[in-house]
């Protein structure tokens, strides 16, 4: 005889409609998350790889005769790939929340590094600017180091006066202060180009937090004309500018870095004269390695190549702002929409640069160019918008699952 319990038929539950909505609300919020985070790595991790290949094909000809040795900066972009690749894999694993209590003393040792550029002693000068201090074999930028301290403290500032952006005082004195000292000190190696992204990317960071447009419009007025004074107090800033608009004009003194740029991407055509193949690199471009690595990738890979660059950017720049708008928080919506606008502006500028369309300002291509300082800390910058990307995903799913228990009470 069978026992009771064996006889026994399972029942079947159906599940509610509000526990299936749920269910796929969950699911989708944590496609979505997964898609940006994906995207955004991926992206990343293409333009560091290619700008490792293009650094090595670029700077072969400057590395030999200046070193001997055609891997020489080569060498250093790889151990720096390899710093920030550590140092983002670090960041992304903490709560990206640590930067409102990590900003002052960050802030602090970027102004002093600033000030120590400015010193005989311990700056290194080259090309008119004194924007590096010798460590041990490497060089430290400061200037790239003041990006991202800067967006981290604005971030934190207007985080924190989100309920009072209508009274300017509240957040504008502590913005002045903190903005205006990195800028003066940038200003003063001279780097205007550095100068203009942090300046632009406080700009967008304001326009995020919900500060009234008449008041944004006030300050870009003013930034304008301070600019404007900047570029035409000196005589090799007028010149940059007025190259600009007609290189053609003076090809062999202030439009030659423009000319030699767009002579190396018109000769790649459609599939470009092949990897390692360059003409211009032979002392024709100047920085061909580090400013100007963009006008011998078209020229060795082609249109092709460059729709591929952009195509990157452009997959970085939609994943960033989907990052921001998933942000738990305003400070997480603020400091994701700060370090997407800042790598945006800044490889803007600088394609703007090579291919004609703005004036030269010697800022670098985001994980393109030659630099271990500018590639570290933007990938660091990568890091956070990770750690944002996955509190996003997080607080999204935990939403959904908070909405499945209230309907089901």
């Amino acid at each position: 005889m069978r026992s009771e319990a064996a006889l026994q038929v399972p029942t079947l539950r159906l599940a509610r409609s509000a526990e299936v909505t749920a269910a796929a609300s969950r699911a989708r919020a944590d496609r979505a998350a997964r898609r940006s985070l994906l995207t955004l790595t991926f992206s990343v991790s293409a333009l560091t790889v290619l700008g490792l290949v293009m650094v090595l094909s670029a700077s072969s000809v400057s590395a030999f005769s200046q070193h001997g040795s055609s891997f020489f900066f080569f060498q250093r972009q790889l151990i720096s790939a390899g710093v920030g690749l550590a140092v983002a894999l670090a960041v992304s694993r903490l709560r990206y929340q640590v930067w409102q209590r990590a900003w002052p003393p960050l802030l602090a040792v970027t102004l002093l590094l600033l000030l120590l550029v400015l010193h005989p002693s311990t700056g290194q000068s080259a090309g008119g600017a004194a924007r590096w201090i010798d460590v041990g074999p490497f060089t430290l930028q400061p200037s790239e180091l003041a990006k991202f301290a800067v967006v981290v403290a604005v971030s934190t500032i207007l985080a924190r006066s989100i309920r009072y952006l209508h009274d300017p005082i509240v957040w504008g004195v502590p913005l002045l202060f903190v903005v205006g000292s990195a800028l003066l000190l940038i200003i003063l190696q001279p780097d205007l180009g550095t100068m203009m992204v942090l300046a632009l990317t406080v700009m967008l960071m304001l326009f995020l937090a919900g500060v009234r447009l008449r008041l944004l419009a006030v300050s870009t007025f003013i930034g304008t004309v301070i600019g404007l004074a900047l570029v035409m107090g000196e005589k090799y800033r007028r010149a940059r500018v007025f190259s600009f608009l007609h290189p053609w004009a003076d090809p062999h003194n202030t439009g030659y870095q423009i000319v030699q740029s767009l002579l190396a991407l018109g000769s790649g055509h459609l599939y470009g004269v092949g990897l390692g193949a360059s003409r211009q690199k032979w002392s024709y471009v100047p920085n061909a390695h580090t400013d100007f690595i963009f006008s011998i990738m078209g020229e060795e890979l082609g249109l092709l190549g460059e729709i591929v660059v952009l195509a990157l950017f452009g997959a970085l720049l939609y994943a960033g702002i989907r990052i921001a708008l998933r942000a738990p928080d305003a400070f997480g919506r603020i400091l994701a929409g700060g370090i997407t606008g800042w790598l945006a502006l800044q490889a803007l500028i600088n394609l703007g640069a090579v291919t004609g369309v703005l004036p030269i300002t010697g800022v670098p291509l985001p994980f393109m160019s030659y630099g271990g300082s500018s590639l570290i800390v933007s990938l660091t910058a990568i890091g956070v918008l990770i750690s944002i990307g996955r509190a996003g995903g997080s607080r999204q799913v935990a939403s959904a699952n908070g909405g499945r228990r209230g309907r089901g009470a």
